[in-house]
């Protein structure tokens, strides 16, 4: 359960949502629909202007120049707008924009992110219209196309006059794709703002399976590890031998084949990315490439390897991580290795709070003609921002549009997804809004 838990507040509320009386749009709520329907133009030129604008993670000027570029629409809609820089993390910065509602109504933390996994030196450049649905550009939808969701349906929500009684945080990170490090110092500020909310929306893509819109409660978490086996150099004919040992591959090998026999269980998943040994062994400073040398009469002194492990809670994680160090500490004759954990993205578990927000979803797809929202496997979703403030606070994932392609030339975005999405997002969160806390 999450410390600022959702669902028991909204019990009472929830029935009464459920009643016959709720059963279709309020006034309010259908001006919020032809809002979306009006302004869907004016924010396809938006997403067009910036996903033309390059903002890779590394690219911390055009990050920055992303965030001038939204910075005006906040500014219409009533929002206090801050740069927080980030160059302590060696990142361009954060967008935050708030503003204040209603006494005492259910603070809400909006999250997206303005940069991309496509840096300057990428070919995938630019915007391109496939057909009368389908835009293709970089980070179109992963998550630019968020963040005019977002403003579609907060813009929504000005338009029927809701807006001004709802308490709002927007936090656009400048480093989702390759969060800063210390990690520490690049998420202090999302933190800061989860520990104060009472509900955390995440603009990244709509999950989708066979057509069908998803809802996505949790995410797992990304973890990193390196394992360093050594073992004694020496002539290879006296591999395993008393004096002379296994070698340091050998060990590390053994390692890697007992994670793959002893660690599967349900919703965790952990992959080999990088792996080298030899007489050398050593890793470049962005832990990418490896430098080896070697003989097939030496007896390997070093041997390295790199990968992740994915998980769906703390606890897990804590388990995956002790069942790991006990095999590594099993060492063959002759040799030694250690493993290093590397913090990631947290988990974010599926609770019941969460899971209350999606039934509040499912009442608002039911007012607007639109099919229920079946739960998402969290296999389906890698991390994300809001697992930081998943402790904290409940939330719900996926609220902006669907794509194809993201992280890879050819990303796409679907058009009506925007509008689908604009309007469920402005709904809940006026419906939240009314609420007191």
């Amino acid at each position: 359960m999450t410390l600022k838990t959702f669902g028991l507040a909204a019990a009472t509320a929830l029935l009464a949502f459920a009643t016959p009386a709720h059963a279709k749009l309020s006034s309010q709520e259908a001006k919020m629909v032809e809002a979306v329907d009006k302004g869907h133009d004016r924010w396809i030129g938006v997403l067009e202007a910036i996903t033309r604008q390059n903002s890779g993670s590394r690219n911390l000027a055009g990050v920055k120049k992303v965030g001038d570029m939204v910075t005006p629409e906040l500014e219409k809609l009533g929002f206090k707008v801050e740069w927080v820089d980030q160059s302590a993390a060696k990142r361009s910065g954060h967008l935050i924009a708030t503003r204040t509602g209603r006494p005492g109504s259910t603070k809400m933390l909006l999250i997206g992110h303005l940069d991309t996994v496509f840096e300057p030196d990428s070919p995938f450049q630019g915007v391109k219209r496939l057909n009368e649905t389908t835009l293709e550009g970089p980070g179109i939808e992963d998550n630019k196309g968020g963040v005019v969701t977002m403003f579609a349906a907060l813009e929504a929500m000005q338009a029927a006059g809701t807006l001004s009684a709802a308490t709002i945080t927007v936090v656009l990170t400048g480093d989702e794709e390759d969060a800063g490090d210390p990690i520490d110092v690049a998420r202090a500020d999302l933190v800061k703002w989860g520990q104060w909310a009472d509900v955390a929306l995440d603009f990244e893509g709509l999950s989708q399976i066979d057509g069908k819109d998803m809802g996505a409660i949790a995410r797992r978490s990304s973890n990193s590890w390196q394992i360093n086996a050594t073992g004694k150099e020496g002539h290879s004919q006296g591999i395993f031998s008393t004096s002379a040992g296994h070698g340091a591959i050998y060990e590390l090998v053994r390692i890697i084949d007992r994670f793959h026999k002893e660690l599967p269980e349900d919703k965790l998943t952990f992959n080999v990315g990088l792996i080298a040994g030899g007489s050398v062994a050593q890793l470049d400073a962005d832990l990418v490439r490896a430098q080896v040398a070697g003989k097939t009469n030496i007896i390997p002194a070093l041997a390295v390897a790199r990968g992740d492990f994915r998980t769906l809670s703390d606890e897990q994680s804590e388990r995956i991580k002790a069942k790991m160090q006990a095999i590594v500490a099993q060492h063959l004759p002759g040799t030694s290795a250690e493993i290093v954990f590397e913090q990631g993205y947290p988990p974010m578990a599926p609770t019941e709070g969460n899971r209350g927000l999606l039934r509040r979803l499912n009442l608002i797809n039911a007012d607007l003609g639109l099919e229920q929202m079946a739960e998402l496997d969290p296999l389906k979703r890698g991390a994300g921002d809001i697992s930081f403030v998943a402790r904290y606070v409940d939330g719900l994932v996926g609220m902006g549009p669907a794509g194809d392609g993201a992280h890879a030339p050819g990303e796409t975005v679907d058009l009506p997804s925007i509008k689908r999405q604009a309007k469920r997002a402005a709904i809940l969160m006026t419906r939240l809004s009314m609420e007191k806390r």
